[in-house]
């Protein structure tokens, strides 16, 4: 089979290049903008959606307005691909599975992508990218697979490659046959069926005070001045540091997972559902809003949704699978009776069923609840099982 792994590097460009980076991230950030703008004026005067072809065309006219000629200076191929993104943004949210595409912003998500005429010299560590000419870059592992396109991005004032490759590969046969449930959490980050508990990195906890007063500093500069800068790059820093803690943890606890158990088995949760504000409107206020705003923060800071993207991708390389399962009374049906009741967990981390006595962790419970019910689906081929995939994008060279 063939499968797409991306590999994640730190460029180290020249002064001269750095800014030609920046400029050819502002042309994509243009078009994307411009392109996007185009459409929905297009759509609010009641024509039809005009994609990626019409778009393109436009393209060509925008950099012979006097106005726009400096997208010229940029490769033509990173500004079409901008434009690709843009479209299959739209296809997404037309097909439910998105939001509606947002206009972006000057230092978020700066980047662009070649599709072709980069190069590659590995054994130099370095990568050559049309207009811009040979960059070197910090290399942490070999590169293996044809490589099909290359993305520059911009993190923490630190530019990046993503390099995504193809490969063709036997396929995978799992080493174990073991299968397991996990329980996502808070107070633990996961509790699998086995009985192991994963603590919580808690990164964004950990660093909240710190943030909180490097975003006070902030606030008493005047916007824009040399030490608003100042204060706003110490806190983007920070930023980053709790974002390579995550992601780190992530990678390693997902890891160790798809290595160790070939059916793995999840709960679907809707977890932009669970982290809903509950401030609620001048009419209708929320209650609890402070409280419920805290758990929303503990919810988002853990990771959930990258650890289950991470899952799925790694268990297919080793050749295993993960199934999802409903979440529903997972926590309040007893693992060996299935008596199922509220009154079965008075407190959060305690579970004893009221009808056979068993009394165990709640977590733990709740994982063997969810591995009986992934093992009923891959058994009578009923639920929801992950689609095949070969396409992932680690984090800076982690798999």
């Amino acid at each position: 089979m063939k499968i797409l792994q991306a590999y994640k590097f730190q460029l180290q460009p020249k002064a001269e290049q750095n800014q030609q980076m920046k400029q050819f991230a502002g042309c994509c950030r243009f078009v994307w903008n411009r392109g996007l703008a185009t459409e929905k004026d297009n759509y609010e005067q009641g024509g039809k959606y005009l994609g990626y072809n019409n778009l393109a065309k436009q393209l060509t006219n925008w950099k012979r307005e006097a106005k726009t000629a400096f997208l010229a200076t940029a490769h033509s191929q990173i500004l079409q691909q901008s434009l690709r993104h843009l479209d299959r943004a739209y296809k997404e949210f037309m097909s439910g599975k998105r939001g509606f595409p947002k206009f972006k912003k000057r230092g978020q998500q700066d980047s662009f992508t070649y599709p072709q005429g980069f190069k590659l010299d590995e054994p130099n560590s370095r990568i050559y990218l049309p207009k811009i000419g040979w960059v070197r870059y910090r290399k942490s592992r070999n590169i293996q697979g044809l490589p099909k396109n290359v993305t520059v991005s911009l993190s923490c004032d630190k530019w990046y490659v993503s390099i995504q490759t193809e490969q063709e590969v036997t396929e995978p046969i799992h080493s174990s046959l073991s299968s397991v449930g996990i329980d996502m959490g808070i107070a633990n980050f996961a509790t699998l069926s086995d009985g192991t508990q994963i603590a919580s990195p808690n990164a964004l906890t950990r660093h909240l005070k710190k943030l909180a007063k490097l975003q006070r500093q902030m606030a008493r500069k005047v916007k824009d001045s040399g030490h608003w800068l100042k204060a706003k790059k110490k806190v983007s820093k920070l930023h980053c540091k709790i974002k390579n803690i995550r992601n780190d943890f992530l990678h390693k606890t997902s890891t160790m997972i798809c290595k160790t158990h070939a059916t793995i088995v999840l709960e679907e949760l809707k977890i932009k559902n669970m982290s809903r504000s509950a401030a609620g409107t001048i009419e209708n206020p929320g209650k609890n809003v402070r409280a419920k705003s805290g758990l929303n923060r503990s919810i988002l800071d853990q990771g959930w949704g990258e650890f289950k993207r991470q899952l799925q991708y790694k268990a297919t390389w080793n050749g295993g699978k993960v199934v999802f399962v409903p979440p529903q009374y997972t926590s309040q049906q007893c693992s060996q009776c299935g008596h199922t009741e509220k009154e079965n967990r008075k407190i959060q981390a305690k579970f004893k069923c009221l009808t056979c006595g068993y009394e165990t962790h709640a977590d733990f419970n709740a994982a063997l609840n969810i591995l009986a019910a992934g093992l009923a689906v891959t058994a009578h081929g009923v639920g929801k099982a992950q689609a095949p995939i070969g396409k992932c994008e680690p984090a800076c060279g982690i798999a």
